[in-house]
């Protein structure tokens, strides 16, 4: 079943002028980003090579689970639609945090779900599954989409698509020997895994030939959050960093 969330009338006000940068006029396309934009996003990427990726079960522990992340290294956030008033605080964080912390949207389900992400400011999009149409739609209009897959298959019918980046997910068995293998046969591919990265094989993966990682249940303990620990999670998201940063970089293919 279709998750929608719909952005109000409040979140377009309060991101209306940062969003609207990124929007150009120059195509008869709606919600139509840069060429620069899109570069942009996916440059950040390989900067910094890891995503906070963050559902909670209430509204009120989004912002401050997030923000923990933040304080503890991270610069490319996803809040996810399964997240009570995802879309508010997306809007807060992008509007808080524009041109340093880079704010996307995940769990989107159809291209309804992405045009209100990126209504409230969101600069990249993230499915669950592979979706065709949902890829389409964000290639079309500059937007970055990173959709989800299981299988070397799906990863590349994504990338055919127009998906500049694939995230692997769920995990697979062989975690970073499986990223190596595929990668290596496939390297035109820039594999984004999501599931099996902890706090401590998130540099393996990138060694391994992972473009990036995410970082979701390792990161965000649920049991921390649920007692209000959000220190714990800061220093989850220093321990993450510290194992990212050393392996740089990520050089991306000119395809």
């Amino acid at each position: 079943m279709s998750i929608h969330i719909a952005a109000t009338k409040t979140i377009r006000a309060t991101v209306g002028n940062t969003s609207a940068k990124a929007f150009s006029t120059t195509s008869g396309l709606d919600r139509m980003h840069t060429k620069e934009n899109y570069d942009a996003v996916l440059q950040k990427f390989a900067e910094i090579r890891a995503c906070a990726v963050l559902r909670t079960a209430t509204s009120d522990a989004c912002p401050k689970a997030m923000q923990a992340a933040i304080d503890g290294g991270f610069k490319i956030c996803e809040f996810t639609l399964t997240t009570p008033n995802c879309l508010d605080h997306l809007a807060d964080f992008r509007r808080k945090y524009d041109g340093d912390v880079m704010v996307g949207c995940g769990t989107i389900l159809t291209t309804e779900d992405a045009a209100n992400a990126i209504d409230a400011g969101s600069e990249f999009i993230i499915t669950p599954v592979m979706l065709p149409d949902v890829i389409e739609w964000c290639a079309a209009r500059n937007i970055v989409c990173v959709p989800g897959c299981q299988t070397p298959t799906e990863l590349v019918t994504a990338y055919r698509h127009g998906a500049p980046l694939q995230k692997l997910f769920p995990g697979v068995a062989g975690g970073p020997g499986w990223v190596k293998a595929v990668s290596s046969a496939l390297p035109f591919l820039a594999i984004n895994p999501t599931s099996g990265v902890d706090l401590d094989n998130a540099g393996d993966f990138l060694r391994n030939g992972a473009a990036s990682v995410g970082l979701v249940a390792p990161l965000f303990d649920q049991d921390a959050i649920a007692r209000g620990d959000f220190d714990q999670i800061a220093k989850n998201a220093e321990k993450v960093m510290a194992n990212v940063r050393p392996v740089g970089p990520y050089v991306r293919k000119q395809v």
